[in-house]
This record gives C-alpha cells, structure tokens and sequence, in this order.
C-alpha cells in the first residue's frame, strides 16, 4: 500500500463533447468539480453522465495522474477539460491497466477494475490546446468498473493492487 492524493473530483451529468471538436464544448452551468462523490459497483459515480449506462460499464469511471497533465500546454489544465473523473497525485495509473485497485479515502477502500487506457482524443486539442492530444498519448488516464460500493473525497488516500474476482471479492 502507498499514499496518493486525490487532487480533484468531477461529477458530470451532462455530455459537453458532442459533435466536432472545432464546435467547442457545451457550456455547463454548474461547477463539475466536487470535494466528494458517491460510487456504486458496476454503475459508476452516483449523478455521473454514465452512471448506470451499459454501454460505459467497463468505462463508468476514468482515473489520471496529476503528473501526466499537458500542463506545458496550458497551466490551467485540469479534470474539466480532461473530461475524466478522478485526479490523482503519486501513482502512475496508466500502468495498473489489467489490474485491479484498492483507493481508500478515509470512507472505507473502494476496488476498481482497472479495464483499458482512456485514450485522448482530438477534443483534447479544442479544449486544452493545439498538441495537448500527442502529449497526452499513452498517458491519459485509465477506465474503471467499481467493484464496490464507496465514497470518495479530496485529499490523502491509501492506495493499492489487490487481488479481485468479477465480482469484487478478495
């Protein structure tokens, strides 16, 4: 087990990259991010856009590194633009594809199924800036299915690889 931080946290109810990239993002009018968000296994973050959605199980929550956001690109980089769920400093999560993953908060741990890489794509050129796509190659995050039930909040957070079913159990 290692410390990590969670630096951010979004909770978005709304798709904002529909269409074409050069269109630009649909405009929200709440802020998305959050200090804390509700998880449920197999469905996702409780009032995610893809909360509960087949299609988005293998994908219902998405996880990156602080360190791997194109920040040479634009300073003010962060999950809003990235469009992923859970920001994380001291872990790089890009590896720990295939494995699955133990991230306690304080609230309890809450296991994921690390399922793919969360690939860039052109949007992240639109809203980041131009070469935020390439930079973000290889480096952009990860795909989860919850294994359980959790609360996830900012700040300080144990993290580990265990040793899980389909189903969640140790």
């Amino acid at each position: 087990m290692s410390m990590v931080e969670v630096v951010q946290l979004l909770l978005s109810p709304a798709h904002r990259y529909m269409g074409r990239p050069a269109d630009g993002p649909a405009a929200t009018h709440e802020d998305e991010l959050v200090e804390t968000v509700e998880v449920r296994r197999n469905l996702g973050i409780v009032g995610d856009r893809y909360f509960g959605h087949p299609a988005h199980r293998r994908a219902s929550i998405t996880l990156m590194a602080v360190e791997n956001l194109p920040t040479q690109i634009n300073a003010a980089v962060d999950l809003r633009q990235t469009r992923r769920n859970v920001l994380l400093r001291g872990v790089e999560i890009d590896a720990y594809v295939g494995s699955a993953i133990s991230l306690d908060s304080g609230s309890g741990p809450i296991l994921l199924a690390v399922n793919t890489a969360a690939r860039p794509c052109a949007w992240m050129n639109a809203t980041i800036g131009a070469g935020a796509q390439r930079a973000m190659m290889g480096k952009g995050g990860v795909r989860c299915t919850p294994l359980s039930d959790g609360v996830l909040t900012l700040g300080p957070a144990a993290f580990a690889t265990t040793v899980t079913d389909a189903q969640g159990t140790r």
